[in-house]
């Protein structure tokens, strides 16, 4: 991947927020980030106490940009003490009160730098989003904290101090603040991205479909799950050997990616078993498996042939309104076992396993070579 894609998926990536929130809570973190993220509130709200009335701090005694900012310290932090977890829009909502609450803030405080060292908190919401949210999120952030900065430095300049003390603390404030934390959620998110992808295939692995997975369940009335398993691939290594071996899967996993489309989540998940899901009908499913089925079959460019066996999970809404939605997870459990029943059949079959009660007076006959 050259540097334009890779910034590219960068900037498109969602990010997962909810995934990254259940992760943190089933490996007990998310207790002890909350109460970090309180006590920066409870910082917050003591450094507004501890300068109230001093020549450094906001006019008045205590004074009300004083009385504020310690007001919200301590709000922020029972918010995050008491409540759960917020949602994806209320985090955002917090962040972004919070970026406009201290720049405000340190507008207010007569020692021009004193109060331009206030921006360095905008690193702290900055780290925040860069972990949690996605690079656009960031870049609104970025956006406020380069006008931060830009007005912190200005007061500086027309406040009888050098101009050059204005331009470094800017430029000092402008490295801190706002250049360096895309570049490290950059750095982030490749890691994460390779933690979810399969080095070989570059699809992605278990743990990235899992990621996916739910998100294109919520997201659509209609699911299909589709499991394949290259079927004898083990005489495919014992016979030309693994790299060859290698070869098939990689040939595999370019012609489920291409034959998928754009809004497909493809995977390997095991040693040659491939998952594809999409937001297909309960109506095209089959068809839609045997166009994978056959594609995985298609003449080579070398002399080793395989096939796969298909097993097929589908869900449908519109079939069937009054259906519970099934998991991501008995989705998986479904195709799963619809392809050992292709699988146990001889394989380069199509079973389908469809979670809606066909309609009454519906019996679609299978297709060729499907189950």
């Amino acid at each position: 991947m050259n540097d334009s894609k890779t910034l590219r998926a960068w900037w498109n990536d969602p990010v997962d927020y909810r995934w990254l929130v259940r992760t943190l809570a089933a490996r007990a973190a998310l207790g002890p980030l909350k109460v970090l993220i309180g006590v920066a509130g409870v910082g917050i709200a003591v450094m507004g106490a501890v300068i109230a009335g001093t020549p450094v701090g906001p006019p008045g005694r205590p004074g009300i940009a004083s009385t504020v900012g310690v007001a919200c310290g301590a709000l922020w932090a029972l918010r995050w003490w008491l409540l759960r977890w917020p949602s994806k829009t209320e985090s955002l909502v917090l962040i972004g009160c919070a970026d406009v609450l201290f720049t405000l803030e340190f507008l207010q405080v007569p020692d021009r730098l004193f109060a331009a060292m206030g921006a360095v908190l905008l690193v702290v919401t900055g780290s925040y989003l860069g972990f949690f949210h996605s690079a656009r999120a960031l870049a609104a952030h970025s956006a406020w904290s380069l006008l931060s900065v830009i007005v912190f430095s200005v007061r500086i300049a027309t406040g009888g101090q050098d101009v050059r003390l204005a331009l470094a603390v800017g430029l000092l404030l402008f490295v801190s603040v706002v250049s360096a934390l895309p570049a490290l959620q950059i750095l982030y998110w490749l890691l994460r991205t390779e933690s979810l992808s399969d080095p070989l295939t570059e699809l992605l692995n278990r743990r990235g479909l899992e990621t996916r997975l739910p998100r294109l369940v919520d997201q659509h009335p209609a699911i299909c799950v589709m499991t394949l398993d290259l079927d004898r691939f083990k005489n495919v290594n014992d016979t030309w050997g693994h790299r060859v071996g290698d070869t098939v899967l990689v040939r595999t996993a370019r012609r489920l990616h291409d034959a998928a489309g754009q809004d497909a989540v493809v995977a390997r998940t095991g040693g040659e078993e491939f998952v594809v899901a999409a937001p297909i009908a309960s109506a095209a499913a089959r068809t839609e498996a045997e166009r994978l089925r056959r594609a995985v079959a298609e003449p080579p460019e070398t002399a080793v042939e395989v096939t796969a066996s298909v097993g097929v999970a589908v869900y449908d809404a519109s079939v069937c309104p009054r259906c519970p939605r099934p998991t991501p997870e008995r989705l998986l459990q479904s195709a799963d076992s619809a392809m050992y029943r292709a699988k146990q059949s001889g394989g380069n079959l199509v079973v389908v396993d469809e979670l809606n009660p066909p309609r009454e007076h519906e019996h679609p006959a299978p297709a060729p070579g499907s189950r």
